[in-house]
């Protein structure tokens, strides 16, 4: 099992200084954001991935998985972000998002994106690398688990598969519909996103049922933790877990980075009971 930041909200600081800060905090690696506004840009990957590996690895830090914004083979630089991930050793690569786009169109999208995961996976087995899709509450096709398992259906789990967000899957399906996903997902799971999630009620003149998601620190939300790593580890589970940190909205940087540290005293513990090191 390996503990990585995602980087995205450590963006504002250069690349080794992230590294540094992320090395300090006890974390293995750094999931490394190749994509629009991203530490590294498509167009760049070719040369910019292998330096963002080396500025890391000088501060003893790895990175085991990239995050992009490819949905098809057939995308500009898609071949060359792979390429880049398995000459640098990456294992991992998150994909983008397929979008849920009109009510009565669900099954013709779901069919339109396994097709897409097709050339996915030969792009993968390729370059002997695993992509991943991330379970992503909203208008998302991979908003629910089940959705995603269609999509996944047939596929081959050594080089496509699930990067399960147990937040947004709390998100969709709070009492059970997180639980039922770890299970009909489990041969394909590979990544697990951890982030914390709120629901707080704010009425409004026109709508006294308005609520709003917060996204908070991973000891105060709704997503039981201990029970989560434990069906993980029930299905054999060794992958990755990236530490999200999506606290953009209500704190800066440095608050970031302080609340990290408290999460990362939180999940420590937490992941030994399962993995110890």
């Amino acid at each position: 099992m390996e503990l990585m930041m995602f980087a995205k909200l450590l963006q504002p600081y250069p690349l080794a200084e992230t590294a540094q800060i992320v090395k300090d905090m006890g974390f293995d690696g750094l999931d490394l954001t190749v994509r629009s506004n991203g530490y590294v840009q498509p167009e760049d990957a070719a040369q910019g991935v292998p330096q963002a590996v080396e500025v890391c690895a000088r501060h003893g830090l790895e990175v085991p998985m990239l995050t992009t914004e490819i949905i098809s083979a057939e995308q500009e630089y898609a071949e060359d972000i792979f390429a880049a991930a398995a000459q640098c050793g990456v294992r991992w690569l998150k994909l983008g998002y397929w979008r849920y786009e009109k009510f009565g169109e669900l099954q013709q999208e779901i069919s339109a994106a396994r097709e897409e995961m097709v050339g996915l996976e030969a792009l993968a087995r390729e370059y002997g690398v695993w992509a991943g899709a991330h379970i992503h509450s909203s208008t998302f096709l991979s908003a629910v688990p089940a959705q995603l398992y269609q999509i996944l259906m047939g596929r081959d789990p050594q080089y496509v598969g699930a990067y399960i967000d147990p937040g947004h899957m709390v998100v969709e399906g709070a009492a059970s519909g997180w639980k039922m996903g770890i299970d009909l997902l489990a041969p394909y799971i590979q990544l697990v996103a951890v982030k914390d999630v709120m629901w707080l009620h704010k009425p409004t003149a026109d709508n006294p049922k308005n609520y709003q998601l917060k996204l908070v620190p991973l000891a105060d939300g709704m997503v039981p933790w201990p029970e989560v790593f434990s069906l993980l580890h029930q299905i054999g589970f060794d992958g990755g877990i990236s530490v999200h940190s999506e606290y953009g909205s209500y704190m800066n940087t440095e608050e970031i980075v302080a609340q990290t540290r408290k999460d990362v005293e939180y999940l420590k513990p937490l992941l030994a009971e399962f993995w110890p090191r």
